[in-house]
């Protein structure tokens, strides 16, 4: 799974990588860069098919048009690949609602006789990095639109299945317009894209203290 990432670059950095603008309100409202341990619930930058040149502020963890509350999102932080179109809870967004999500690492732990080591993932060469994602726009009873994402995730490349068996779903930059191409179904790009070989991507341990997602700064992500 990806249940624990970060994004520490600066908007302008961010805008010229994807060539898209954030709306100042929301960076006003949630400024959200940089993040260190970026976690469930958090808001987090997205780019969608509805508006592929603004960078838009979502909550982590998806919220179902049907949902009765936000609750669902804590345990819809990702979408395994596997039976995708087929679940009720991300059926609608496979359809038609598709974004990538950018970061510049997530983490995972490592089991161990010793408790779980956590490392920071990495693309090879690449500062900033997008996953596939999906997302929904739910209708609060109390008022006003909650706009949530998930990760798709599937089988880990077996050179980097000894941290988990899971990784997100990461595509390469000339992968990214395809995902966000309205004109082609999902179905016929979910299996084509994001397999990416495990020699594509870089890995070191970091502090215990990622597990803390109060702790938030620089250090999260040096290595130890």
């Amino acid at each position: 799974m990806c249940g624990r990432s970060s994004l520490t670059k600066t908007e302008k950095e961010l805008e010229e990588r994807f060539r898209a603008t954030f709306y100042s309100e929301d960076l006003e409202r949630y400024n959200p860069l940089p993040n260190f341990n970026v976690a469930p619930t958090h808001m987090h930058p997205v780019i969608t098919q509805e508006e592929p040149q603004v960078i838009h502020l979502y909550r982590w963890g998806l919220i179902p048009s049907w949902a009765k509350d936000t609750k669902i999102g804590s345990k819809l932080i990702n979408a395994r690949i596997e039976g995708i179109e087929e679940k009720p809870s991300f059926r609608s967004a496979f359809q038609k609602r598709r974004c990538i999500v950018p970061f510049d690492g997530y983490y995972e732990w490592q089991k161990t006789p010793e408790g779980k080591i956590p490392y920071r993932i990495q693309l090879k060469d690449a500062e900033i990095f997008t996953i596939a994602g999906l997302y929904e726009h739910w209708k609060d009873p109390k008022g006003g639109i909650i706009h949530s994402f998930t990760l798709i995730t599937h089988e880990a490349d077996a050179s980097i299945s000894h941290l988990h068996d899971r990784q997100p779903m990461v595509l390469l930059p000339q992968q990214e317009a395809l995902w966000l191409d309205a004109n082609i179904p999902t179905k016929d790009l979910i299996h084509e894209l994001g397999h990416i070989p495990g020699s594509h991507f870089s890995w070191y341990r970091v502090s215990d203290r990622v597990n803390n997602v109060r702790e938030n700064d620089a250090g999260l992500i040096e290595a130890v």
